[in-house]
């Protein structure tokens, strides 16, 4: 297994663990008078019950209406008066809030976290829950339902994932489970996730890391920890079995294929090698599936891969091709089916791995050169895996992939009994599953 290179920059952090549970990551960088805050929370929509989907990202808005000390909205106009960027994000696996402040801004940024974090339900009541509510259904019209192919990541989840897994759903959840939610189911759920032994604090910036933990633990170490139930097995089959294969009429201007595969979790030597070989795939105009598709074939007006980092049970990789008018969808399925069959018989060459190389890194390396993207990663890594020193490590991993790792991740992924097929035609209602 790689370890650091000593050739990449590396990321210089303190990890410590506050009386209550809290875990803060301290990532001193002193090329600019900024700093940059991430809180992330080991909750995400797979931590939902049956019945009460929806939540996780519910609460990525609600936490921006008001707790004890800040008013309803007060929260962001704070942040920019301060000449700083806030915002937060929902996954299956987790939700993060995070600021971006000048430097000396260091204490308001904390203060405006441990301030929700400890005293939100203050400001939780049934207005804001009714309003809230609202906003993430109009986000569901407008970002799922009455977007052009916008139900394929639904569909696509829910055909990879059996219903019993908590990935069949997506984070947006259900409408009618955020219908049904009583004003105690949300709090319920605000108590038991939103403490501070599950959650990590990431400061990275031009501070001083004796001044950051101190002013960490004072905003901070006076929240009560909660008691965080365990998740269970999470377990699933190594692929998906008889694959699934859907036809849905919508409102769409040219015909589509989606493409699922079930793949191992993120954080596996598989998922680095399945992330150079989506590279290798969808990487740019050079790539195999535009070469083939787009370029040579012209049956497509575009052709993707992308994978879905998600680490219980197993992972999702992902893609489409949008037909061109003239073309036969079944030839563009097959054309984009030969290629994910040929990466998982032949051996791919030195100059398709030394290209994918060089977009990953180019790619980690402007990450890890912005103190926002560094302190999301020691989130990430802290949370997802208990190890936040992986954001030294990531990138020679993905760099020791060779042409074997990547042969056999493939041939194991790209089956036909691990693959869900979705088209979207014109035509019909917006999302109408065809007959």
């Amino acid at each position: 297994m790689p370890g650091i290179d000593p050739s990449f920059p590396l990321v210089r952090f303190s990890d410590h663990r506050l009386a209550n549970g809290l875990r803060v990551i301290i990532a001193p960088d002193h090329l600019a008078p900024v700093v940059a805050v991430n809180v992330w929370y080991d909750v995400g929509s797979k931590h939902e019950r049956p019945g009460k989907t929806g939540f996780a990202h519910l609460f990525e808005h609600l936490m921006f209406q008001g707790s004890r000390h800040v008013a309803k909205a007060e929260h962001m106009a704070i942040v920019q008066g301060a000449g700083g960027v806030c915002n937060g994000t929902t996954f299956f696996d987790r939700t993060n809030y995070f600021e971006t402040l000048p430097s000396h801004w260091l204490d308001l940024g904390l203060w405006l976290e441990a301030d929700r974090m400890a005293t939100l339900l203050d400001a939780v009541n049934q207005e804001n829950l009714d309003n809230q509510r609202d906003v993430v259904k109009n986000e569901k019209r407008q970002s799922y339902d009455n977007r052009p192919y916008g139900s394929f990541y639904e569909r696509t989840v829910a055909a990879v994932f059996p219903p019993e897994h908590p990935y069949h759903h997506t984070p947006i959840g259900s409408m009618d489970d955020l219908d049904a939610a009583s004003l105690e189911d949300v709090r319920d759920f605000f108590r038991t996730y939103y403490v501070p032994n599950n959650a990590v604090v990431s400061i990275v910036g031009d501070v001083e890391p004796g001044e950051a933990l101190a002013s960490a633990a004072r905003y901070f170490e006076p929240i009560a920890p909660g008691s965080v139930p365990p998740l269970g097995d999470l377990s699933l089959a190594a692929h998906i079995g008889q694959g699934s294969r859907e036809v849905v009429q919508d409102a769409v201007p040219l015909v589509r294929v989606h493409f699922g595969f079930r793949t191992p979790p993120f954080g596996t030597p598989a998922f680095d090698a399945l992330e150079v070989a989506t590279q290798i795939l969808s990487g740019g105009q050079g790539s195999r599936l535009h070469r083939r598709l787009v370029r040579e074939q012209r049956v497509a007006q575009d052709a993707a891969a992308f994978l879905l980092p998600l680490v219980d049970g197993g992972s999702l990789l992902a893609g489409w091709a949008t037909v061109r008018p003239e073309s036969d969808p079944a030839i563009v399925e097959a054309a984009y089916l030969a290629e994910l069959d040929l990466v998982a018989r032949e051996p791919v060459t030195d100059d398709e791995l030394a290209r994918a190389g060089a977009l990953i890194e180019s790619d980690e390396l402007a990450a890890l050169g912005r103190v926002e993207e560094v302190a999301d990663r020691l989130g990430m890594y802290a949370t997802l895996f208990d190890r936040p020193g992986l954001v030294n490590e990531q990138l020679a991993r993905y760099l020791a992939v060779d042409a074997n790792a990547i042969l056999a991740a493939s041939a194991d992924v790209f089956r036909d009994d691990n693959r869900a097929v979705l088209t979207y035609v014109p035509g019909g209602s917006v999302g109408e599953a065809a007959a």
